[in-house]
């Protein structure tokens, strides 16, 4: 019976993470950008991008156009280094993701910011960093 117990503890505890700590949505309510993200399969539909197909993620909401995931690097279950592309493909940014509490990460802009908000006629650079929460 203690066998039977333990391994249906073990099952439940292996399925709860089935979807690891790298399949989620994030928003920052204060700056209204999310990141919809999962990176170990490409299944996620960009919007404006469904003709090519599921990718692994996008970063959308107040900013000039939708940016998705064209590559990642999992440096371990809380720290990752994303890289996204504009809608056009012709500017890319690198981010990087830390986990920080059970329910928020840290998301910085590295390198020369180049994702930014359209204000009345002009783009406008974000905060290099934004508090993310779960969605």
């Amino acid at each position: 019976m203690k066998k039977a117990v333990t391994s249906v503890l073990l099952f439940l505890c292996i399925t709860m993470n089935a979807g690891g700590p790298w399949k989620m949505g994030l928003t920052c309510p204060n700056e209204n950008i999310n990141l919809i993200i999962d990176l170990y399969e490409e299944s996620i539909d960009v919007p404006g991008l469904e003709m090519f197909g599921p990718m692994n993620g996008y970063l959308n909401g107040n900013i000039y156009g939708v940016w998705y995931v064209t590559g990642f690097n999992i440096l371990d279950d809380k720290n990752v280094t994303i890289k996204v592309a504009n809608d056009l493909g012709s500017e890319n940014q690198k981010i990087s993701l830390t986990q920080t509490s059970d329910s928020t990460w840290m998301l910085k802009f590295e390198g020369q910011q180049v994702v930014k908000r359209a204000v009345g006629k002009k783009l406008v650079k974000i905060p290099r960093e934004l508090v993310m929460k779960k969605k």
